[in-house]
């Protein structure tokens, strides 16, 4: 089993396509007016809209309300990247900080109000991780 994306349903999809292609530089792929995906080199990320919803099951997804899921970005320089979005994402969590796990994070939200992790592995043993 392999997994290979995430979707994000929103009622904006124009919206959210722009802000993530614009945070990471991942043009997106557009199917119809309802939903798009970038795709990077290990995962996609789709956006979906409210109304793709009723095709899984009504009311089973609603957008802008989620509390507990991250999206994790693997990025060469996280403090460059901080640099780059400051004046564009509007609601930073933290700043640039290094986590006990070995990671240099940069936590934001998306227009929707997901959370959004960009990170770089600083220490050896998070170099060694992501290096496979």
């Amino acid at each position: 089993m392999n997994f290979v994306s995430v979707r994000i349903i929103t009622g904006d999809v124009g919206r959210l396509v722009d802000f993530y292609e614009r945070a990471t530089g991942v043009p997106a792929t557009w199917f119809n007016e309802d939903f798009a995906e970038l795709r990077t080199t290990s995962a996609t990320l789709a956006i979906g809209s409210t109304g793709t919803v009723p095709l899984f099951a009504p009311g089973s997804a609603r957008p802008a309300d989620n509390h507990s899921v991250i999206l994790e970005f693997l990025v060469d320089d996280v403090d460059s990247v901080h640099k780059n979005l400051t004046g564009f994402v509007e609601d930073f969590v933290n700043e640039p900080t290094t986590m006990p796990w070995g990671n240099r994070a940069l936590l934001f939200r998306d227009p929707d109000g997901n959370l959004v992790n960009f990170f770089t592995p600083v220490t050896p043993a998070a170099i060694d991780k992501f290096a496979r």
